[in-house]
């Protein structure tokens, strides 16, 4: 629920996003369990509840009813003698195939990675990773755990993050499961017992695979295909953790991609972890984790530690032969703006933005000419993004925009192809208080990128004679826990 606005203060422990969901205290990282039941959405999520660093891994839960406004609930899970509880996905098991409930009241499923802390004579890539299950008949309040883990580690030193999904065609539960670079497929009848079906891998790179999420979605020229998330913990565009994508066919035991290049999902570079809602029907919403395994435990914040990004709807669009995914904030994000939605002028600097920092700017323009953007204010210099008509790409500069002893690691220019090829580009900018989402295309490009400015953005300056419009909405939701 949304909480009456204050004015920003410049301490970290009050400098909490407006409209992005982060906890109320502690440390928070990937997204699970997400499902969507009896018109809730709930989020379930990494948490340690007693510390601002990464440690023994809980699921946290919040639920919503329109993405923007964050109920939290007390934990689901706890670590117990099966080791910490780390990612996984939840189902409402309808036809309660499980056994777990009954005909009259099927229960909620997840399926999670168990991770056993090794011993100090262990050899440090010894198997530690089960798959656990844990069900709700009250939609989600309390959580009762299986007894065992339901899925046993084959030798391998990752094996983790179940993604668990209904497959139609051969009316069996499916999982995607992250091991070490590679994706494996299993089959289930009944979500506690699983036989193994296939593996894939394909432009593994240097980091570890995890989160993997598969889903199918219409083309728009009444075909399909299906989609395959892996959240990779290093070598993404600019540096670090970030999610690529795989577009392809799958038959119920095989994935097939359809290319060999790497796409990614997010071209920036604070978005991890990404995965969607089950039980959405025809819709695919996507939430990741804001941060970057670079740097994560040290973002500059005080009493809290991590947030999620905007809610995402999932579409694919064909560009030439290619099939794009895009990933453009879901419609109900627009409920925390405010109206009236005011122009600017072109050419001319502008000041005061937003006195607290959070706010939307659309602009558009052709796609021949260049333009810039500056965001500003006294205490950090510029953040600009600008585009390069002559080389068709983005350039984002975020020197003067980032708080100095924790991003060290990674570049603050970034050079990002175009992707689209319409005549006009459309860009939209989601900006909060800790940080930026750009989306340009209707989302076929997005770049998610922590700022934590000292003080809020009080200027603007937008250079490019032939830029077509450019609009500003303030948001009207202040804290979203």
């Amino acid at each position: 629920m949304g909480s009456t606005q204050k004015p920003l203060s410049v301490r970290r422990s009050e400098q909490r996003p407006a409209y992005h969901f982060n906890p109320a205290a502690h440390w928070m990282n990937d997204p699970n369990g997400l499902v969507f039941h009896q018109g809730v959405y709930h989020l379930f999520f990494q948490y340690h509840p007693y510390s601002t660093v990464w440690g023994p891994m809980h699921w946290g839960h919040a639920s919503s009813q329109d993405l923007v406004h964050w109920q939290e609930h007390p934990l689901a899970l706890a670590p117990d003698e099966h080791g910490l509880i780390f990612s996984g996905s939840a189902v409402w098991d309808a036809e309660n195939t499980s056994g777990l409930g009954t005909a009259e009241q099927p229960p909620l499923v997840a399926l999670f990675t168990y991770h056993r802390l090794r011993g100090p004579q262990e050899a440090p890539d010894s198997p530690c990773e089960t798959q656990g299950l844990a069900y709700s008949l009250d939609a989600g309040a309390t959580w009762v755990k299986h007894p065992l883990p339901v899925l046993n580690n084959p030798g391998l030193k990752d094996f983790r993050d179940p993604k668990v999904f209904w497959h139609e065609q051969s009316q069996r539960w499916i999982m995607a499961l992250a091991c070490t670079n590679r994706v494996s497929f299993y089959s289930s009848l009944n979500l506690r017992e699983w036989t193994w079906l296939s593996d894939f891998s394909q432009n593994a790179g240097e980091g570890v695979w995890e989160c993997p999420d598969l889903f199918e979605l219409p083309t728009g020229d009444g075909d399909a295909r299906w989609v395959l998330l892996v959240s990779v913990t290093l070598g993404g565009p600019q540096g670090g953790s970030a999610t690529q994508y795989f577009v392809g066919q799958f038959n119920g035991q095989d994935f097939l991609s359809e290319h060999h290049d790497t796409r990614w999902l997010d071209w920036g570079t604070d978005h991890y972890a990404g995965v969607t809602w089950s039980n959405t029907g025809t819709r695919k919403l996507l939430i990741g984790w804001m941060s970057n395994w670079r740097y994560a435990n040290k973002t500059p914040t005080e009493g809290w530690r991590g947030s999620m990004t905007l809610p995402r709807e999932l579409t694919l669009q064909r560009v030439e032969q290619r099939l794009m995914l895009c990933c453009p904030p879901a419609a109900e994000v627009e409920s925390a703006f405010c109206e009236p939605i005011s122009n600017l002028k072109v050419g001319l600097k502008q000041g005061l933005v937003s006195s607290s920092g959070r706010f939307k700017l659309q602009l558009k323009g052709p796609a021949n000419a260049p333009w810039s953007l500056q965001l500003g204010n006294p205490a950090n210099g510029t953040w600009q993004l600008s585009f390069d008509d002559q080389r068709q790409l983005f350039v984002l500069d975020r020197s003067g925009a980032r708080a100095q002893d924790f991003q060290t690691e990674l570049s603050d220019v970034f050079v990002v192809p175009r992707l689209g090829k319409a005549p006009d580009i459309d860009v939209n900018l989601y900006v909060d208080t800790h940080s930026i989402e750009v989306f340009a295309e209707n989302g076929l490009l997005s770049m998610t990128h922590l700022v934590f400015p000292d003080a809020p953005w009080d200027r603007l300056n937008l250079e490019g004679a032939e830029i077509l419009s450019a609009k500003i909405a303030t948001v009207c939701v202040n804290g979203t826990r």
